[in-house]
């Protein structure tokens, strides 16, 4: 088994990997119009529409009901990150932050309020 992606349904597809592309300084991969992969090193953040799921009927997820769901990336300085960022974000949960595991990170939400958390490990 091997593990393909996070998948998060969005009624805003072009909004998201617009979003995502700005955060991962990537381009993401659009093979269909409904659907795209935001490829990084570590792991893939698919973004679909709520048709790519139909099928499921009422057991479909719902897009922006990600309320326990956190996207995690591993960045070099979350410092940089975030100034690079912060005139995109509208809504800043923790500014950088050392955790007290040693971690520093910091959250903030995507256009359809699922929870990013960009960090660092300790050196």
């Amino acid at each position: 088994m091997e593990f393909a992606s996070i998948r998060i349904i969005t009624d805003d597809l072009d909004g998201m990997v617009a979003f995502y592309e700005r955060v991962t300084g990537t381009t993401a991969r659009r093979p269909a119009p409904v659907f795209a992969e935001v490829v990084t090193a570590g792991a893939v953040l698919a973004l679909a529409t709520p048709a790519t799921v139909a099928a499921l009927g009422a057991d479909a997820p719902a897009a922006r009901s990600a309320g326990s769901l956190v996207v995690e990336f591993l960045v070099d300085d979350v410092d940089a990150s975030y100034e690079r960022l912060r005139a995109d974000l509208d809504d800043v949960v923790l500014p950088p932050t050392t955790m007290p595991w040693g971690n520093r990170s910091t959250l903030f939400r995507d256009p359809d309020g699922t929870l990013v958390n960009l960090f660092s490990r300790p050196a």
